[in-house]
């Protein structure tokens, strides 16, 4: 069982000096981490499920985290970013910019797919690839409501894609896969941001799933 964050500080932050609070920072990124590696090892999801699961320990220990952030600064301690955090930062300060998110995935036998989302305009474009043949798409909410261009970007920001590699294989799991699936991710801006490009070769982000369920695809990888 998960506490609610108001009882986290109450309990863990509470007459904390800054010094403290740091270590518990230190203890609280190191969890995320360790959570995020336990979801993308090619093992992951064949044992037992855990209650609660995974996801829902990293969306509360990522809370907590924002909370001691806090806790920090209001006892006059000073919080410096990492390299990682700043490259988050930067992501969702950008995100209301993303003009074309391309994501592909397939394989050598199977072929690519590709799908498209192109927010350049006012209104919201899918579209999906295979070869040379282009198809428009339409993609639906959880509701069957159409998805709007507001609702798609929440949907990337609720991904927290600034925290993922730019690039994942099997072999930092000491894993060796021969032929499966490959995917690819390019997101263009209309601020002169430069582009970002994430890969995987049967090597996934903990939420992949996710991804692909904000574009309509169906969860044709193995995770």
């Amino acid at each position: 069982m998960m506490i609610s964050p108001e009882n986290y500080c109450e309990e863990y932050l509470r007459e904390k000096d800054a010094k403290q609070i740091l270590s518990i920072i230190r203890g609280l990124k190191n969890e995320m981490s360790h959570l995020k590696n336990i979801m993308e090892h090619p093992d992951y999801g064949t044992e037992s499920k855990v209650c609660p699961s995974e996801s829902v320990r990293l969306s509360c220990t990522r809370e907590y985290l924002e909370r001691a952030k806090q806790a920090l600064v209001e006892v006059g301690g000073t919080y410096n970013p990492s390299r990682t955090e700043l490259r988050t930062l930067d992501f969702i300060s950008n995100v209301n910019h993303i003009s074309k998110f391309t994501f592909s995935i397939g394989g050598f036998f199977g072929g690519y797919n590709t799908y498209i989302a192109d927010l350049s305009g006012n209104e919201l474009k899918f579209e999906s690839k295979q070869g040379e043949a282009s198809t428009p798409m339409k993609v639906f909410n959880k509701d069957g409501e159409p998805l709007t261009k507001e609702s798609f970007l929440e949907g990337i920001r609720k991904l927290h894609m600034g925290e993922w590699k730019r690039s994942y294989s099997p072999e930092r799991f000491g894993h060796m896969v021969l032929d499966g699936t490959q995917w690819e991710i390019e997101i263009e801006y209309d601020n002169g941001h430069r582009k970002v490009r994430f890969d995987g070769d049967n090597s996934y982000p903990y939420n992949f799933y996710d991804l692909q369920a904000l574009f309509g695809v169906e969860e044709d990888c193995e995770n």
